[in-house]
Protein backbone atom coordinates (compact mmCIF):
# COMPACT_ATOMS: atom_id res chain seq x y z
CA UNK A 1 0.00 0.00 0.00
CA UNK A 2 1.54 3.32 -1.10
CA UNK A 3 1.45 6.15 2.01
CA UNK A 4 2.44 9.75 1.58
CA UNK A 5 5.51 10.00 4.13
CA UNK A 6 5.51 12.81 6.59
CA UNK A 7 8.35 16.13 5.38
CA UNK A 8 10.56 16.53 8.53
CA UNK A 9 10.38 19.34 10.70
CA UNK A 10 13.22 21.68 10.00
CA UNK A 11 15.48 22.57 12.77
CA UNK A 12 18.07 25.25 12.31
CA UNK A 13 20.78 26.52 14.44
CA UNK A 14 22.09 29.84 14.17
CA UNK A 15 25.72 28.65 15.17
CA UNK A 16 28.75 30.65 16.01
CA UNK A 17 31.72 28.19 16.51
CA UNK A 18 33.85 30.56 18.91
CA UNK A 19 30.90 30.58 21.54
CA UNK A 20 31.24 27.80 24.14
CA UNK A 21 27.25 28.12 24.66
CA UNK A 22 26.78 27.89 20.89
CA UNK A 23 28.97 24.58 20.62
CA UNK A 24 26.88 23.16 23.68
CA UNK A 25 23.57 23.81 21.87
CA UNK A 26 24.99 22.21 18.95
CA UNK A 27 26.07 19.63 20.35
CA UNK A 28 22.79 18.90 22.41
CA UNK A 29 21.09 19.38 18.87
CA UNK A 30 23.22 16.81 17.22
CA UNK A 31 22.72 13.90 20.16
CA UNK A 32 18.85 14.79 20.26
CA UNK A 33 18.68 14.34 16.04
CA UNK A 34 20.66 11.00 16.61
CA UNK A 35 18.43 10.15 19.29
CA UNK A 36 15.14 10.89 17.67
CA UNK A 37 16.03 9.18 14.03
CA UNK A 38 17.49 5.58 16.36
CA UNK A 39 14.59 5.48 18.47
CA UNK A 40 12.28 6.30 15.47
CA UNK A 41 13.62 2.83 13.86
CA UNK A 42 12.80 1.01 16.65
CA UNK A 43 9.98 2.25 18.61
CA UNK A 44 6.64 3.24 17.01
CA UNK A 45 6.29 5.53 19.92
CA UNK A 46 9.20 7.38 19.79
CA UNK A 47 8.97 10.65 22.08
CA UNK A 48 10.19 12.67 19.00
CA UNK A 49 9.66 12.49 15.60
CA UNK A 50 12.88 12.33 13.32
CA UNK A 51 14.04 16.02 11.97
CA UNK A 52 15.89 18.29 9.65
CA UNK A 53 19.00 19.49 11.54
CA UNK A 54 20.83 22.38 9.96
CA UNK A 55 23.28 23.99 11.72
CA UNK A 56 25.01 27.17 10.06
CA UNK A 57 27.18 30.13 10.45
CA UNK A 58 25.77 32.31 8.15
CA UNK A 59 23.16 34.24 9.14
CA UNK A 60 19.84 34.76 8.56
CA UNK A 61 17.70 36.44 5.93
CA UNK A 62 15.58 39.47 6.88
CA UNK A 63 12.86 37.40 5.71
CA UNK A 64 13.76 34.69 8.52
CA UNK A 65 14.75 36.71 10.99
CA UNK A 66 11.62 38.44 10.75
CA UNK A 67 9.60 35.10 11.11
CA UNK A 68 11.73 34.50 14.21
CA UNK A 69 10.53 37.60 14.96
CA UNK A 70 6.92 36.46 15.04
CA UNK A 71 7.97 33.27 16.85
CA UNK A 72 9.50 34.28 19.62
CA UNK A 73 6.99 37.33 20.12
CA UNK A 74 7.12 41.56 21.00
CA UNK A 75 8.86 40.78 24.45
CA UNK A 76 11.78 38.22 22.76
CA UNK A 77 13.27 40.81 20.36
CA UNK A 78 16.03 41.82 22.74
CA UNK A 79 16.87 38.43 22.58
CA UNK A 80 16.94 37.45 19.10
CA UNK A 81 19.26 40.86 18.40
CA UNK A 82 21.06 42.86 20.83
CA UNK A 83 19.95 45.74 21.95
CA UNK A 84 16.32 45.89 19.77
CA UNK A 85 13.66 47.38 21.73
CA UNK A 86 10.73 46.00 19.73
CA UNK A 87 10.36 43.86 16.00
CA UNK A 88 10.78 47.19 14.18
CA UNK A 89 14.02 48.24 15.85
CA UNK A 90 15.48 44.55 15.80
CA UNK A 91 14.98 44.25 11.99
CA UNK A 92 16.54 47.92 12.09
CA UNK A 93 19.84 47.07 14.08
CA UNK A 94 19.97 43.57 11.99
CA UNK A 95 20.23 45.34 8.77
CA UNK A 96 22.65 47.33 10.06
CA UNK A 97 24.57 44.90 11.21
CA UNK A 98 24.11 41.51 10.66
CA UNK A 99 26.32 40.31 14.07
CA UNK A 100 24.01 41.85 16.14
CA UNK A 101 22.12 38.41 15.43
CA UNK A 102 22.62 37.02 18.94
CA UNK A 103 23.50 33.59 18.88
CA UNK A 104 22.63 30.49 19.15
CA UNK A 105 19.80 30.58 18.05
CA UNK A 106 17.19 27.83 17.38
CA UNK A 107 14.84 27.66 15.35
CA UNK A 108 11.51 25.18 14.44
CA UNK A 109 10.90 26.52 11.46
CA UNK A 110 7.92 23.67 10.95
CA UNK A 111 5.93 24.38 14.44
CA UNK A 112 6.66 27.97 14.53
CA UNK A 113 9.21 28.60 17.72
CA UNK A 114 12.63 29.78 18.22
CA UNK A 115 14.81 29.95 20.98
CA UNK A 116 17.71 32.05 21.32
CA UNK A 117 20.62 31.15 23.79
CA UNK A 118 21.70 27.63 25.52
CA UNK A 119 18.90 27.22 27.97
CA UNK A 120 19.28 23.37 28.03
CA UNK A 121 15.54 22.73 29.36
CA UNK A 122 13.99 25.05 26.65
CA UNK A 123 15.60 23.82 24.01
CA UNK A 124 14.62 20.13 24.55
CA UNK A 125 11.48 21.41 25.72
CA UNK A 126 10.92 22.82 21.81
CA UNK A 127 12.59 19.51 20.38
CA UNK A 128 9.74 17.43 21.86
CA UNK A 129 6.49 19.70 21.45
CA UNK A 130 4.76 18.36 18.02
CA UNK A 131 2.04 19.66 16.40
Amino acid sequence: MFRFHKTLDIITLFHKASSPASVRVSNLLKQASTSAQTSAAHDSKARRDPFELNITEDPPTVDQVQTILEYVGQSGASQVVKGARDDKDALKKFKENKENLLRPLTVDWSNGKAIAGDNESEILKLLNAQK
